[in-house]
């Protein structure tokens, strides 16, 4: 078995963690929600699940992982015993899932970025909406779904150091400054105030009892942060002692939660800039990111065109950053479970990956309900987690977050979070959301 590496430091472990909550959850994602959800009151219940909810869990399942040393597959059973293998299965199927449709739309995002860089921008939502179907059928889209799994593999093969933190360190510091500087230049759209005011600033109270929001809300939290999905488990088993998880695991969250409101700051003043794509924007996801926005952005000829090659290129970094977190769950798993090498497990993951996304290439419907059903899992992961270091193995969390120096009265916060809020906040945001799902299946 190859011998386990370490981070070269904790910045660069920050950098991959936030590389892996930053992706298309993000920059697609959050922006498509917080509409669905009403604005202001979505993103009230995102930031308090955030902060109530999610920040004790991902310390603790960062704490799963650098007490156990162990890929996520086996780390539950080092901690707990083999009754809790379970839960293993579940962050490598959830892992192994997402993959395989975010895959799909890596390699859409990777069209639309070549062909805005090299065709130009559509002229209309009918030009558009052709070209998307392009994209989205036949063998084009498995040519980029393979090529994105390959690119990604390719990252995981060059191991800790020589490949993901590597590229963590200087796509991160990227994808920052195009957000910002999208962000920016959206601002002075003339429908700049609009979009904030009927998106991100408008309220309604209503929505705070809307099952369906409170699902979002609750699958966005855990989808945007990786969590109950055992990436921060396997990153943290490349963590020392020297590491303070909560202050790590606060920064995380808040670079996390910070691209997402950007995302929002760049997305909506567009749609609000251009009336003809606001009504593309109610349909699908789809519709949102590959249809609206490079249809408005047309209309500002060369400008537009370099916007939406910088707004493409932006988002195919995150979602790479995102997918090379989630390939090294099953990888690690294989490496500790069958002592494989490190290339033999990325080639076997990759290829299974691939055959589990045929699927969802071939049918946007199926896609669709893989991203939705997915949340179930990342919720019942995270429901595993509060329980098992909350209550099952509470020394472990203490003796690991006092070696690490981390401050007692956080330690003492977290803990209690993590035992008497965060399961019962999950169970709930579960028990929503599967009535919310058998709800809209009925009707």
């Amino acid at each position: 078995m190859e011998a386990r590496e370490e981070w070269r430091s904790g910045l660069g472990f920050m950098l991959a963690a936030a590389g892996s909550a930053v992706g298309l959850g993000n920059l697609w994602g959050f922006a498509y929600r917080t509409q669905q959800g009403g604005g202001a009151a979505f993103l009230l219940l995102y930031v308090l699940i955030v902060l109530v909810v999610c920040l004790p869990v991902l310390v603790a399942e960062m704490v799963l992982g650098r007490s156990t040393t162990s890929s996520p597959l086996l780390a539950p059973v080092k901690a707990g015993g083999t009754l809790w293998q379970p839960m293993g299965w579940v962050f490598v199927i959830a892992s192994c899932g997402i993959l395989s449709f975010y895959a799909v739309l890596m390699g859409w995002t990777a069209d639309t970025f070549f062909h805005s860089l090299f065709f130009g921008l559509p002229q209309s939502l009918d030009e558009a909406t052709t070209f998307v179907t392009s994209v989205s059928k036949g063998s084009s889209v498995f040519l980029g779904q393979l090529l994105s799994l390959v690119l990604t593999a390719a990252v995981v093969s060059a191991g800790i150091r020589g490949g993901i933190e590597k590229i963590a360190r200087w796509s991160m510091p990227l994808l920052f400054g195009l957000v910002i500087i999208l962000a920016v230049w959206s601002a002075t759209l003339p429908g700049a105030w609009d979009g904030y005011k009927d998106f991100l600033l408008k309220w309604d109270s209503s929505q705070l009892r809307n099952p369906e929001t409170i699902r979002n809300a609750f699958g966005q939290a855990f989808f945007s942060l990786s969590l109950g999905i055992g990436i921060m488990v396997a990153y943290s088993s490349y963590l020392n002692k020297k590491n303070q998880l909560p202050k790590q695991a606060l920064i995380i969250s808040g670079m996390d939660t910070s691209v997402g409101i950007l995302a929002g700051m760049v997305t909506f003043p567009i749609v609000a800039s251009f009336p003809q794509v606001q009504e593309a924007v109610k349909g699908s996801f789809v519709s949102t990111f590959f249809v609206a926005l490079p249809t408005g952005l047309s209309s500002l000829g060369i400008t537009g065109q370099i916007i939406a090659v910088l707004l493409f290129s932006l988002t195919f970094i995150a979602a790479l950053t995102s997918a090379i977190s989630l390939l090294e769950v099953p990888v690690s798993s294989l490496i500790d479970s069958f002592g494989w090498n490190r290339n033999k497990a990325v080639i076997f993951s990759t290829i299974l990956i691939f055959v589990i996304g045929v699927p969802s290439a071939i049918s946007e419907d199926f896609l669709g309900k893989m991203f939705t059903y997915m949340d179930i899992l990342l919720l019942l992961g995270g429901f595993l987690i509060s329980i098992l270091i909350g209550w099952f193995v509470t020394r472990t969390y203490d003796n690991d977050l006092s070696e690490s120096n981390s401050n007692i009265s956080v330690r003492r916060y977290l803990k209690f979070m993590l035992r008497w809020v965060s399961p019962i906040a999950i169970a709930f945001g579960l028990f929503v959301s599967v009535y919310d799902l058998v709800k809209s299946a009925i009707t």
